[in-house]
This record gives structure tokens, sequence and C-alpha cells, in this order.
């Protein structure tokens, strides 16, 4: 068994920092850059790609709304011209950046309320799948699977990877419980672990509900800002091991 381990990196903003980047670079083998939209600067964007060069970490662009007051949590009702060029403008960024360190951008993730609201509104899964589709139709899109987001990827003919998250909680639907209501994010070590571990061997996890849902995924998230995330994602990467899965960027 191959999997993907991604984290939300980049995602301070001026003085203000949030998250260890540096810890968790050493951990995952993907990072989700913000753009400088929900979060990021250009310096900070800098410092991550080349941090992340240095230790072999495929970049990816964590595109979102125009929202550094609401940390890209607030969904936007934009037009799909604005929203594809604001997609377009930051995932050119990212990549000059990565570029400037050696590398390159080699994936596209959506943020926060862009990526719940592309998992759901085919207009604006098709903005971001015609942004990608513009800049380079072979960078893949990872989001949810069986989700607005993942037709409008192939429609685009753009390659679109299937993603689950280790401290998110789960709707019997497959879907995210939306962050507005209680135990949206799980912060129980145990838990997050336990469900990383399901997704990864059984491909399954426990919905509110209690039921079990089936999750193919090649990509697995754990939140940078989620509390105590460094520790987390080391004891998901020596769980993993011990279970036999390969940790490796699906997009080297």
């Amino acid at each position: 068994m191959r999997l993907d381990l991604n984290a939300d990196l980049g995602e301070g903003f001026g003085i203000w920092r949030l998250g260890d980047d540096e810890a968790l670079l050493d951990v995952v083998t993907s990072a989700n850059v913000a753009c400088g939209f929900h979060a990021g600067d250009p310096l900070t964007m800098r410092r991550v790609c080349v941090a992340a060069a240095a230790r072999g970490v495929a970049v990816g662009a964590h595109v979102g709304y125009r929202d550094l007051a609401g940390f890209g949590r607030r969904r936007i009702d934009i037009a799909p011209d604005d929203l594809a060029a604001d997609v377009l403008y930051q995932l050119g960024a990212l990549d000059a950046c990565a570029r400037a360190a050696g590398d390159r951008v080699r994936y596209v993730k959506p943020h926060g309320a862009l990526y719940n609201t592309a998992a759901d509104d085919m207009v604006q899964a098709e903005a971001v799948a015609e942004a990608v589709a513009a800049f380079d139709r072979a960078l893949p899109l990872l989001g949810l699977p069986g989700s607005a987001l993942e037709t409008a990827a192939h429609d685009a003919g753009v390659p679109f990877v299937a993603e689950a998250f280790a401290d998110r909680a789960y709707l019997p639907d497959g879907r995210l419980v939306p962050r507005s209501q209680p135990a949206a994010v799980l912060t129980d070590p145990y838990a997050v672990v336990a469900q990383a571990a399901a997704i990864a061997v059984h491909g399954r996890v426990i919905a509110t509900d209690g039921s079990s849902v089936p999750v193919d995924a090649r990509s697995l998230c754990v939140h940078g800002d989620t509390p105590g995330a460094v520790e987390l994602a080391r004891e998901i990467r020596r769980t993993l091991a011990d279970a036999g899965v390969t940790l490796g960027a699906f997009a080297p």
C-alpha cells in the first residue's frame, strides 16, 4: 500500500505565524501551500517552497477565496470568470516561488470554503478546473472523491486525486462535517490516528451516525492548524509504517 500524507502550510501572514511549517515538512510527503488569498504572503510562500524542495516534499497550490479576514472559510458568491482568474493568479504566484527554489508546483488543492463549495457546486468546481487546465492540464487536482470537483476535473481533462482527512469528522454521505457544527475537527490523538489507519488500511471511516463509510483515497490530510498537528502527523506516519503502508507523494 502506498499513500501520500499532506498538510496545509504557509498559513501565516506578515508577523503572524500559524503552525510549525519546518517540523511538518520533516513528516509529510506533500505540502499544500497557502497562496496569499486566505493566508500566506510572498516571503512565507518562498520560504516554504525552499524548505520543501530541500526535503523532497511535493509542493501544491492551496488556492482559496480572497478572504484573509475569514481565513478562507466563508463561502463567497463569485462569478466563475473571477474565480478562475483568482485561482490562476494564486497558482502562478506559488509556481514562481517554487521554481525559484529549483522545483515547481505539482498539484492544486482548494482551501476551506472553496474546497467544500467545489465539492457540490458544479459552477465553481468548473471554474477551478478551468484555471488548472489553462495553467497546465497535467497538473492534478486534489479533492473529495465523488465530488463535483472530480467531475469538473475529468471534464476539463485534468487528473483528479481523491483525498481523505485524518482529523475531520465525516457525514454518512462521505462529506465532511461543516466546521460550524460541534466536533467537526477531531482533536483526540487516538481518534485521529485510528481514523488515519482505518482510511489507509481498510478504506473506510466511521461517520457521525456510527455507520461505516467507504473512502478510496490516495492522499491523507492532517491540518497544520489542528492542535498538536506535528505530533499527530508523526504518530500517523509511525502507525501507517507499522501497518505496512509506504508513504510517498502522489505527484513526485
